[in-house]
């Protein structure tokens, strides 16, 4: 498996997969769900837009942006989406290991994740080792796909 910067022919399966985990509104705050021309301009806007390609076949990507600007402009966020047919392989973890060298290359001094939703148990230990640190919890932070409300933990890594 390789981490690369994505090309416009692996759109599809980005689109696909990102989809997927806003579908399943567990995880993303989006709810519309991208269609071919909104996908291509959603992530060609980013600072930088990864995949995870595996013999030829996208399984996972992320996102990486400025979480803020001007004086904050150099904390940067990111999201990850990773396949639901290649979970537990370990591609979140070469995601975020690849952003963290990403994030820094590209001058960002600080990783933030603004809204990790607290029952999310496999992204939040994968954090944490890799050195994120929580900033607290936001109490109902999080609107499920069910309309129940979960925490938030905000979580940093510095650069």
């Amino acid at each position: 498996m390789i981490i690369r910067k994505y090309e416009e022919k692996d759109l599809r399966q980005m689109i696909d997969i990102w989809n997927e985990v806003v579908e399943d509104g567990i995880a993303f705050p989006q709810e519309d769900m991208l269609d071919e021309q909104s996908g291509k301009e959603f992530f060609r806007s980013q600072s930088y837009t990864g995949v995870a390609e595996d013999n030829g076949k996208i399984v996972g990507l992320y996102i990486l942006h400025p979480n803020n600007v001007g004086r904050c402009g150099h904390i940067c966020n990111a999201s990850y989406a990773v396949s639901s047919k290649c979970r537990g392989k370990h591609i979140g973890e070469k995601l975020v290991t690849d952003c963290l060298g990403k994030a820094k290359e590209l001058g960002f001094r600080v990783l933030q994740f603004n809204a990790v939703v607290e029952s999310n148990i496999h992204a939040r230990h994968l954090y944490e080792r890799l050195g994120f640190v929580q900033l607290g919890t936001i109490p109902g932070g999080f609107r499920m796909k069910d309309g129940t409300f979960e925490n938030i933990c905000p979580y940093y890594h510095v650069l």
